[in-house]
């Protein structure tokens, strides 16, 4: 049996609490991410939208978006944010596929903007999503991707996180509370207020700590890689850096964070 965590069912219920406050700071977010204020004009591909949050700010800012995710209540949860604030728009589409299906994405096209923030390190082939991501960057275009970053207690965290995927429901909120209390503690122990930190936790991206740590906890299949190993990848795929926000090295013992890349693809020789 294939294990895959249900990371739509975690989408949908931060979605049915979303506020506006915690959408302006995903806008915020992505705009510092991409080095641009407006969208306007530009066409948008979320791969593995999850709650649908990214493809929603996309469109606020002007651009043309099309969304896609390999799980159906993530398609799901997608789809309600854009019937909520954009009702009948065509300059936003949702549909269920796989970066890793070729007969699906080769009739995309190429886009202005490739976006994935966290998604390909849970597809099982995270190298292979990656090349794919790219090759649907339009010359000139950007691809801004977030990965996970090696840590040495990875292996560890893979065999955690296949674990809680496929533990029932009870024994993963046993699960959360554990982790959540060691959290707090980390916290704490820095001289930090754990209530602070996680009312403050919406200036990441607009995102909820609760949901974050099930999605932490939950995420399988799971890859990482080095800030060095990704910036060598995006180069031998003909590549440009532009800017890239990192987390500093550590022991990873409460988990790791996702490093951000931003990259161009050159344009077309005249």
């Amino acid at each position: 049996m294939t294990i895959r965590f249900g990371f739509g069912d975690n989408w949908l219920k931060f979605v049915a609490d979303l506020q506006e406050e915690q959408i302006v700071e995903a806008e915020q977010s992505l705009q510092k991410l991409l080095g641009r204020a407006d969208l306007s004009g530009l066409t948008f591909l979320d791969i593995g939208s999850g709650s649908g949050l990214s493809s929603l700010v996309a469109r606020r800012l002007g651009a043309s978006v099309r969304a896609f995710d390999f799980d159906p209540d993530s398609v799901a949860s997608t789809q309600s944010l854009r019937d909520k604030y954009f009702p009948g728009d065509d300059g936003w589409t949702v549909e269920r596929g796989s970066i890793l299906d070729a007969s699906f994405t080769t009739r995309f096209g190429t886009f202005d903007i490739v976006y994935s923030w966290g998604v390909l390190h849970h597809t099982g082939a995270m190298w292979t999503a990656l090349e794919r991501a790219a090759s649907l960057v339009a010359p000139d275009g950007t691809l801004a991707i977030a990965l996970y970053r090696k840590t040495p207690l990875c292996a560890a965290w893979h065999i955690e996180k296949r674990l809680y995927a496929a533990a029932p429901g009870a024994v993963q909120a046993i699960l959360r509370g554990a982790y959540k209390a060691a959290y707090l503690i980390g916290i704490a122990a820095t001289g930090r207020s754990p209530s602070a930190y996680i009312r403050n936790y919406k200036s990441a991206r607009g995102m909820n700590w609760h949901h974050d740590v099930h999605d932490w906890l939950g995420g399988y299949p799971y890859e990482s890689a080095s800030p060095d190993e990704v910036k060598t990848h995006l180069g031998r795929l003909g590549f440009t850096a532009i800017r890239s926000f990192e987390h500093a090295a550590g022991l990873g013992l409460l988990g790791t964070g996702c490093d951000e890349f931003v990259c161009r693809r050159p344009a077309v020789a005249l």
